[in-house]
């Protein structure tokens, strides 16, 4: 099966061969806990859960936040196929420049076992709605200066007295969804 693979450290994008067994997502990162986004159309990119505690490059592929290297599958109704997004249609989405403000929060986060993509709810009105700590750092990332140093400020008291980091990302969560009316 045709996949591309992404290095961040290299910054390259490899076209690979690669058959897809049950276990074969898992060999590929050398882990057995394995973040799957759905970020591209027809296709899902696989990465490294541990990637953040491994302090490995985050960057950007699109809109999504990713850690480590990515393999991105095609997929076609749920099940795997090659890949159809060009090499270069996907390196022309690719953005290794990462804001310091999300440079200085994953640094934080990496001392943690917080999943960036495991998703919450929070309320908006009567509805629930579920969102994950990638959307809470975009969402800080484009606020004001004075949001994000208090954001990071919580943080690192969250951290240091060792509460629940998830609790306090679903509780900025809410702060910026009552924030938005």
């Amino acid at each position: 099966m045709k996949c591309l693979s992404v290095n961040p450290q290299t910054k390259t994008v490899e076209s690979i061969d690669i058959e897809m067994k049950a276990n074969t997502v898992y060999t590929f990162f050398s882990s057995i806990l394995i973040d799957e986004m759905p970020s591209i159309r027809e296709h899902v990119i696989y990465a490294d859960a541990n990637a953040l505690s491994n302090k490995k490059p985050a960057y950007f592929i699109g809109e999504q936040l990713v850690i480590g290297d990515a393999l991105i599958v095609g997929v076609d109704e749920m099940s795997e196929r090659d890949v159809t997004i060009p090499q270069k249609d996907l390196e022309s989405i690719i953005n290794y420049e990462v804001p310091t403000f999300y440079k200085d929060v994953l640094e934080m986060l990496s001392e943690t076992d917080i999943n960036l993509y495991r998703a919450f709810e929070v309320e908006k009105g009567d509805e629930k709605i579920a969102l994950n700590t990638e959307w809470v750092l975009y969402t800080f990332d484009i606020a004001n200066e004075q949001t994000r140093e208090y954001f990071k400020k919580e943080l690192q008291k969250t951290i240091e007295n060792k509460e629940n980091v998830e609790a306090f990302m679903q509780k900025m969560a809410q702060l910026a969804m009552n924030a938005a009316g």
